[in-house]
């Protein structure tokens, strides 16, 4: 799109249903480049990804040639598919439905990337529920409780 300027960077985060930590080291790595594979597909930067056994950090620079809401359920769709194409769980895997997304400025860029790549000693202090609850209160976004990432029932 001649004459569009724009600076939008978004972290996305979302989880594994009933966030079960069923994402391996062993695989790990390889869920990160497929993952960042969609967004450069798709004309997006991926300016960090990392997460933990039960949720993904994805944090890009995004073009306004698509919506979020379209980008995310690609991400979430194919990563999906391809870890149950490769027989990476027992059972099928899935992803949680919905997500949360956040807008950042180009002055907190590096302080995001810090924080996602920081993920296992960040977590060594606080649960994913209680991290993904300050985001939204940070964010100041109305929420309810019955409605954010389920456990296990």
């Amino acid at each position: 799109m001649a004459n569009t300027y724009t600076q939008i960077h978004i972290q996305a985060v979302f989880a594994v249903k009933n966030r079960i930590g069923l994402i391996r080291k062993e695989w790990q790595n390889d869920l990160y480049k497929y993952i960042t594979g969609i967004v450069q597909t798709h004309k997006h930067k991926m300016l960090s990804i990392n997460g933990m056994p039960d949720h993904i950090h994805v944090f890009f620079g995004m073009r306004p040639s698509q919506s979020l809401s379209d980008l995310m359920q690609d991400i979430k769709g194919s990563s999906s598919k391809w870890v149950n194409t490769n027989k990476f769980t027992r059972g099928k895997f899935e992803w949680q439905e919905g997500y949360g997304a956040f807008s950042y400025s180009k002055s907190q860029v590096s302080n995001v990337i810090n924080y996602i790549e920081n993920q296992e000693i960040h977590h060594q202090r606080i649960t994913f529920l209680d991290e993904y609850k300050e985001f939204l209160d940070k964010f100041e976004i109305d929420y309810d409780e019955r409605y954010l990432f389920k456990d296990l029932e």
